[in-house]
C-alpha cells in the first residue's frame, strides 16, 4: 500500500493525487446546485413567456429575465468547469467555488427564512442551508486549503 505524499495513509498510484471524501461530496453539492441554477435560468424565462401568452403582467420585465438567465448559466457554466478541473488543484478553483458556494449559501437561507416569515417554514430549505454551510466550511477550512494549494505531481515528460 502505497501513501500519497500529500494524504498520508492514503492508497493510490504513485503519481496520482486523490480527492479527499469531503470535497467529493462538496462537489457533487456543487453539481446539484448547477443543475438548479441552470434551471432556474430557464424557469424564469418560460413564467414569463407563459405570462405574456395569457396576457398577464410579467414576472420581471423581459430584458431583466434575460439578464438573470445569463447570469444563471454563467455561473452555471463555471461551477462545472471548477467540477471538471478540480483535480487540476489550482488556488483559483478553490476562490470561484467559495464564491459560487457562497451564493448557493445565501440564497438557501434566504429561501428558508422567506418560507419561516410566510407561515410555511421548509425543512428541505433549512437541510440544503445546512449542507451548503458544511460544504463552504470544508472548502474554506482546511482540507480545501491543503488540497487546492498542493500541486499535482508534474507529468513525467517535464521532470526532464
Amino acid at each position: 500500500m502505497q501513501s500519497s505524499p500529500d494524504q498520508p495513509g492514503r492508497a493510490g498510484p504513485p503519481g496520482k493525487a486523490r480527492v479527499p471524501e469531503a470535497l467529493v461530496l462538496v462537489l457533487v453539492l456543487v453539481t446539484a446546485h448547477t443543475l438548479g441554477t441552470a434551471f432556474g435560468g430557464w424557469a424564469i424565462l418560460e413564467e414569463n413567456r407563459s405570462k405574456q401568452e395569457h396576457g398577464q403582467d410579467l414576472l420581471v420585465p423581459m430584458g431583466t429575465a434575460w439578464f438573470v438567465a445569463l447570469f444563471c448559466w454563467g455561473l452555471a457554466a463555471l461551477q462545472v468547469a471548477c467540477v471538471v478541473l478540480a483535480r487540476k488543484r489550482r488556488s483559483w478553483i478553490r476562490v470561484v467555488l467559495i464564491v459560487c458556494l457562497s451564493f448557493g449559501t445565501f440564497s438557501t437561507v434566504i429561501g428558508f427564512l422567506g418560507s419561516l416569515a410566510s407561515g410555511a417554514p421548509s425543512l428541505a430549505m433549512l437541510v440544503i442551508a445546512g449542507l451548503d454551510v458544511a460544504a463552504l466550511w470544508t472548502v474554506c477550512g482546511g482540507t480545501g486549503r491543503h488540497y487546492f494549494s498542493v500541486r499535482g505531481p508534474a507529468p513525467a515528460s517535464a521532470r526532464g
